[in-house]
């Protein structure tokens, strides 16, 4: 057997072993094949080392560069409030889809005020641990608010928005919008003195934008006053739009993170 044909046979031998799928072993075959011609590997293994000395703070190289072992302990709990906010994110989208369950966006009246508040008050009241479950998904979605805006504060003061994640930086930008609109929807479905004053506020800042006031009011609210059009809309951008807008972008904001690395404080 030549030796070219024992590498070939080691290495059918390996993938094997691994249990590899044909996805994968194509991919490794087709790697093998460029590397025997054209030293694919070396290349790809010496910009991988240029990239991250020159863009990236890795945080074991990092510590270990400049003997931050014993320095760099009290960052750490900093850098667990992307994670915090991300598992704040899933506790309110579990509770919110069981509350689903006992909630109608009517706005009709009903016996004690509107049918939306009645059905709030029947889980608050009568609804075998509904007053956890709603405490547990208003908590949460608290939660996760304070947890993005002080990952926000932490990205910016740890200078982590800087090349090469600025696109990162700008898309935590839009989630921390929708964040906000997450709790401003969540806010007006109980469909309370609360939430008729807080949506006839959000009608006149709508109003307020110079030439598309008007048309912003009637797509997001339903006109120029609150009724029943601008419970459906509160409802369907909480519970059908926001959802999966968010987690499509978090999903593609923790890629990025993943594939750059974290970036520590300067």
């Amino acid at each position: 057997m030549s030796l070219k044909e024992k590498d070939e046979h080691d290495h059918l031998g390996w993938m094997e072993e691994k249990q590899l799928s044909p996805i994968e072993k194509g991919y490794l075959f087709t790697l093998i094949w460029l590397d025997k011609r054209f030293r694919v590997v070396d290349y790809l293994e010496l910009l991988e080392t240029m990239y991250y000395r020159v863009n990236l703070q890795m945080p074991k190289s990092h510590t270990e560069q400049y003997n931050l072992d014993n320095k760099f302990w009290y960052w750490y709990p900093l850098y667990a409030l992307g994670s915090f906010s991300t598992l704040a994110y899933v506790v309110a989208a579990l509770s919110g889809a069981l509350l689903g369950f006992y909630y109608t966006p009517s706005a009709a009246l009903a016996e004690t005020g509107t049918v939306a508040y009645s059905q709030i008050a029947m889980i608050m009241q009568d609804l075998q641990f509904g007053f956890m479950l709603r405490s547990i998904h208003r908590w949460s979605a608290q939660v996760m608010t304070a947890a993005v805006f002080l990952h926000m504060l932490r990205v910016y003061f740890t200078g982590a928005y800087k090349e090469p994640r600025e696109l990162n930086w700008l898309l935590g930008i839009v989630l921390i919008s929708l964040t906000m609109g997450f709790g401003y929807t969540g806010y007006l479905l109980p469909w309370d003195q609360l939430a008729y004053w807080a949506g006839q506020i959000g009608v006149e800042m709508a109003l307020s934008i110079p030439i598309i006031g008007e048309w912003v009011a009637q797509l997001v609210f339903g006109g120029f006053s609150l009724g029943a059009p601008t419970l459906q809309r509160m409802y369907i951008l909480h519970v059908f739009l926001l959802p999966f807008v968010v987690t499509s972008l978090i999903a593609i904001h923790i890629a990025i993170v993943w594939m750059q690395g974290i970036a520590e404080p300067h």
